[in-house]
């Protein structure tokens, strides 16, 4: 016989709603402002807890970030894999995938570019980093079923060429020479290279 889910209890409801809070009042402050412009002690105020207890959520800003960007990420990375699934080319298929996740990193571009450096170099034992790379291995996961629908692509290879590919994408995203570059700009950019780099 199934066992009946526990109803979640007041404790818990009371912390996702803190976090909730604290994720609205940084993705707010964030977007109006910069995250260069923003302190943590504004979010708290924002979110209306304590500088504390915001810690308990967060140990940074970059970690605020992290949280704030990676469910936008997320929301864009499941729009490029549905919009990928009726796309037979592969070319096409991957930039239907790279697309979403570029205008996200775009919304804001300095926040954009900021994120991506707190995926490099923040601390791999803070839950919003570790949920930041791995949302970049669920992109590659993504792109490799679009490579592997071709049959030029060598089964093993596309996991390969998914890796490589997500390598690019980051690298023009976060380029300084790119910080002006419009979204279509970053995913022509993008795709020049992506396509020298599929069997033809």
């Amino acid at each position: 016989m199934p066992v009946a889910p526990q109803p979640v209890g007041r404790r818990e409801r009371n912390k996702q709603a803190k976090l909730d809070r604290i994720t609205a009042a940084a993705r707010e402050l964030f977007a109006m402002h910069g995250v260069d412009e923003v302190t943590t002690q504004q979010i708290a105020d924002k979110a209306d807890i304590g500088a504390g207890t915001l810690f308990l959520y967060a140990k940074s800003k970059g970690e605020l970030l992290l949280l704030v960007q990676n469910s936008s990420y997320s929301d864009a990375l499941v729009r490029g894999k549905a919009a990928a699934e009726t796309v037979p080319d592969p070319l096409e298929g991957v930039m239907a995938i790279v697309r979403p996740v570029v205008e996200c990193n775009r919304g804001q571009i300095e926040n954009g570019r900021t994120y991506l450096r707190e995926m490099v170099f923040g601390d791999p034992e803070e839950p919003h980093h570790r949920d930041a790379l791995d949302l970049t291995v669920q992109t590659e996961e993504a792109i490799t079923v679009v490579l592997r629908r071709d049959p030029r692509v060598e089964p093993g290879d596309a996991a390969a060429l998914a890796h490589v590919i997500s390598a690019i994408m980051f690298l023009s995203m976060a380029a300084t020479t790119n910080a002006a570059a419009t979204v279509d700009d970053i995913v022509s950019e993008i795709r020049d290279q992506v396509r020298v780099i599929l069997p033809r």
